[in-house]
């Protein structure tokens, strides 16, 4: 156990009375608060905490540092599983620099400069951590993150879904291996389905009023679940799930079933029937909407089978799979304005069908929506013709804005600040109070530093990543200085800090681009996880995202289930536009019928919604051990996802792996250290896995590094984005991260960082230039751990 030698009287009095924020020492109230990180396989030495107001505090600490040798850590609100956040003697912790404005372009298209705004705890103004007790902020921070951990408004379907009863186990008398996929079970059993007459078409839906926290962990269970048969896999949800779902709904969506297809496998029956038709061809249909399951009947269709030799995938033949994605002029929102700020649930939607009546002015195409607050969503009201507004038709004035944060907002938070501070828009039908913009970032919940890091999110293929929208920062220098970095002040640092910032210097405040977002089309297909029938998803997945357009962003996960019950596939996607064009690509993501599909609540939503999706399905949780391994990748041959799939159904609860399609405007960019070969990646590729402090299971670290490292190293392209980077990554896969531009970057960081201060990052190098072991730069692991938990893996991956 280390010993900590806390700081002097001599030296608390000196830092308290330099800074006007507040310092906490090893065993005040709050310093435990102020130092415990997301990763509970992390502990800090640290021997005081700092939260400074500005950045003039900050320019303090580091003078205070640099006096007394002592290396400082910057926590700015994210997860921080590797641990570099409190890594340091002296923490500094950026909670209080909570600016946050969003601005319109100025006529010129500038904007104002950092330089030009007050902050908002300089001095003149009353700080904000005069307002509670220093006890009571640390207790307040501490209740904030896990508010901003809550994720069950992204989908309450699916929140119901992860939280609802287990799925049926395979019957006694299936077989214990994997199976054939169901499609070609029909095939066998073609004449027995044909005369089936007794399936029923139902589409169900999950009561509101079962809808659990999607908090609760599926790591609580001592095993998880891997389907072993089709026979399993195509009939035990119905026999499962059937007491708990009520058929409530007949609102159209996309069948799990195939499209209908000739002898060669094209498609013939693109736009598939609608389950419900309007018997009144004067009222258009008012259905309640509540979070479907569609559970198609095998029957309610015939769709002839292609013969055994046509390629399951013909219809996928063609270089790009997709229409060519029009620009869309105008920005349909069909939200219903509240002035409360509960949580806005869709109740009903006008279907886009020809069978559907036309609302007065509205066109033909647009949806229309109608929302209200989540606590009335259980009371069901169906409305009539005359009560369902006209969906507004706006168009955005600005191409995009500009939004000032201080580096201790977390993303979600300024997520939520745009989403309501809307910018005013040009209305061509209906009227609104405008329209949201959001800046790209990573998806929920990450912190400040995601702007130096990478950022990679449901807006990168369309805007870049969030490095790339960066526009100017604020920035405390390791000798103490105050700078603003941008294209034009400090050029060689501006091109370093996008993508390697925190080895450069403290960020504090942050101006970046924000686009209007309005609403988007997006949503889980989520199926059982099957080791037969995987590798087909897997592929189908990659062949329908080939070419796709830049509005649409797509990933398929592998995780294991909610407690007790199997593990899962998950394809997510995200379409930036109208809902006539996301159901195209819909359609064709959810045409794979290898499996039936357990959830499909893919439908317009607000992006700020959406952006809490993936930690939804993930389910991480505060306390536990997390380990991370990410990489850039080429390709996805074949013989790749079939290893994936035999590895991942051998790891341990608690595993994550995610493919998530990259590409588009990523690549457009070249004037920051992440080289053009990794912005040119077509996917991008994590293992996120967690468990339990108590669990002793050397797979947990050892299934990430073989699949990352081992399986897909074929194919990788360099390192992973910086935003990627775990604990205890060797310094060649760091290095890597920025390929060709690395011994650019060294050279500047010897002009701006000479004697290495801010080791306490992922920089692998001392300040002689020699590689370091992660070990002798991060802190340390619980000594209860046992050695192989503390990450001292026996097997070494490069």
């Amino acid at each position: 156990m280390t010993i900590i030698d806390p700081l002097s009287k001599e030296q608390h009095d000196e830092l308290g009375s330099a800074v006007r924020g507040q310092v906490y020492l090893e065993g005040d109230p709050g310093f435990v608060d102020f130092t415990v990180i997301f990763n509970g396989n992390v502990v800090t030495n640290a021997k005081a905490v700092v939260c400074p107001l500005d950045a003039e505090d900050v320019s303090k600490i580091i003078l205070f540092c640099l006096k007394h040798s002592f290396s400082p850590s910057v926590k700015a609100g994210g997860y921080g599983t590797a641990g570099w956040a409190i890594g340091g003697d002296i923490i500094i912790d950026l909670c209080k620099l909570v600016d946050v404005d969003i601005e319109p372009p100025h006529e010129n298209g500038t904007f104002t400069g950092l330089r030009d705004i007050t902050s908002l705890n300089s001095k003149g103004k009353q700080p904000q951590s005069l307002s509670t007790s220093p006890v009571n902020a640390a207790k307040r921070r501490r209740e904030a993150d896990a508010n901003l951990r809550e994720y069950s408004s992204a989908s309450k379907s699916v929140a119901s879904f992860l939280g609802g009863p287990g799925l049926s186990k395979p019957s006694p008398g299936a077989s214990k291996l994997d199976g054939p996929s169901p499609s070609v079970r029909r095939k066998i059993d073609d004449a027995k389905l044909s005369s089936s007459s007794d399936r029923s078409s139902a589409r169900f839906a999950i009561p509101v009023d079962v809808v659990q926290d999607s908090t609760s962990s599926c790591l609580e269970a001592p095993s998880r679940q891997i389907s072993s048969g089709s026979n399993a896999s195509a009939t035990s949800s119905d026999t499962s799930l059937s007491s708990r779902l009520q058929p409530t709904s007949t609102r159209e969506t996309t069948p799990a079933v195939s499209p209908k297809t000739d002898a060669t496998g094209s498609d013939t029956n693109p736009r598939l029937p609608s389950t419900s038709e309007p018997s009144n061809p004067n009222v258009a249909p008012t259905t309640v909407m509540t979070p479907t399951l569609a559970f198609p009947s095998r029957n309610t269709q015939s769709f002839p089978l292609a013969p055994t030799t046509a390629s399951p995938f013909g219809y996928l033949d063609t270089p790009n799979n997709f229409p060519p994605a029009a620009p869309i002029p105008t920005l349909h929102s069909s939200f219903a304005q509240h002035p409360s700020p509960q949580v806005a649930y869709p109740l009903s939607t006008i279907s886009d069908s020809s069978d559907a009546h036309t609302l007065p002015g509205s066109s033909s195409s647009t949806s229309a929506s109608v929302f209200v607050p989540s606590n009335q969503v259980s009371q069901r009201p169906l409305y009539s013709h005359s009560s369902i507004p006209i969906p507004a038709q706006a168009e955005p004035i600005h191409p995009h804005a500009f939004v000032t944060f201080g580096a201790g907002m977390r993303q979600k938070e300024i997520d939520t600040f745009t989403a309501k501070h809307k910018l005013e828009a040009r209305y061509l039908t209906g009227s609104g109070d405008g329209i949201p913009y959001h800046v790209p970032f990573a998806a929920h919940p990450v912190g400040s530093s995601i702007m130096l890091l990478g950022g990679f999110g449901f807006l990168s293929r369309l805007h870049g990543l969030s490095i790339d929208n960066l526009v100017e920062v604020e920035m405390v220098l390791a000798d103490g200085r105050i700078v603003i970095i941008n294209e034009n002040g400090h050029p060689d640092l501006w091109w370093a800090l996008r993508g390697a910032g925190p080895c450069f210097g403290i960020a504090t405040r942050y101006k970046a681009k924000a686009f209007p977002i309005p609403v988007v089309f997006a949503g889980n297909l989520i199926y059982r996880f099957n080791k037969a029938t995987a590798p087909s998803l897997i592929k189908h997945f990659r062949d329908c995202v080939k070419g796709a357009p830049r509005e649409l962003y797509a990933n398929v996960l592998l995780t294991a289930g909610p407690a007790g019950k199997d593990s899962l596939v998950v394809v997510q996607m995200c379409y930036i536009g109208s809902k006539e064009k996301g159901q195209e690509y819909l359609q064709a993501i959810s045409s794979w019928d290898g499996e039936k599909c357990l959830l499909n609540e893919v439908d317009e939503k607000s992006f700020l919604h959406q952006q809490d999706s993936v930690a939804q399905v993930l389910r991480g949780k505060a306390g536990r051990q997390w380990f991370i391994r990410s990489a850039l990748i080429s390709s996805l041959p074949d013989d790749i996802i079939n290893e994936t799939v035999l590895q991942f159904a051998g790891t341990p609860v608690g595993c994550t792996w995610l493919f998530e399609l990259a590409g588009g405007a990523i690549a457009d960019f070249d004037n920051t250290c992440v080289p053009k070969a990794q912005r040119e990646a077509t996917f991008t590729i994590a293992a996120l896995h967690q468990w339990e402090i108590d669990v002793d299971d050397n797979r947990c670290v050892d299934s990430a590094e073989e699949w990352i490292a081992g399986t897909l190293k074929p194919v990788h392209l360099g390192g992973p984005l910086p935003s990627f980077l775990g604990r205890h990554e060797p310094p060649d896969r760091t290095k890597a991260c920025f390929g060709i531009n690395w011994p650019r970057l060294c050279e500047i960081k010897e002009v701006y960082d000479p004697k290495n201060l801010f080791k306490n990052t992922f920089w692998p190098l001392d300040a002689s230039g020699e590689n370091v072991e992660p070990y002798s730069h991060e802190p340390p692991t619980p000594p209860f751990l046992s050695t192989s938990i503390r990450g001292q893996k026996r097997k070494v991956f490069t």
